[in-house]
């Protein structure tokens, strides 16, 4: 993974859907939020996976894709509690007996 050039994840951000030629999925539309680590972590907590797919973020003049969001929420630099992955099932002691 590449480092990032140094990031504010304090400045205010857009995130913008997918253009989605199917009228049927309406979940998801356009939405600002006052610090981009915020949209970041809603982008990759919140959003469906076909959502993200498309999506970009804008903070300033710069903007990111699915990618790009995902390296800012993978870097050590983002500020925010990440969401646990779920773990794997793990053998209970009645599974063991």
């Amino acid at each position: 993974m590449r480092p990032l050039r140094p990031f504010n994840f304090n400045t205010s951000a857009e995130l913008f859907p997918a253009a989605i030629r199917k009228k049927k999925r309406a979940g998801f539309t356009y939405r600002r939020f006052g610090t981009a680590a915020e949209a970041v972590q809603f982008a990759m907590e919140q959003l469906p996976t076909d959502s993200l797919n498309g999506a970009y973020l804008q903070v300033e003049e710069a903007r990111f894709d699915q990618n790009g969001i995902r390296l800012l929420y993978e870097s050590e630099a983002f500020p925010l509690p990440r969401r646990r992955k779920p773990e794997p099932a793990a053998e209970t002691d009645a599974d063991a007996a």
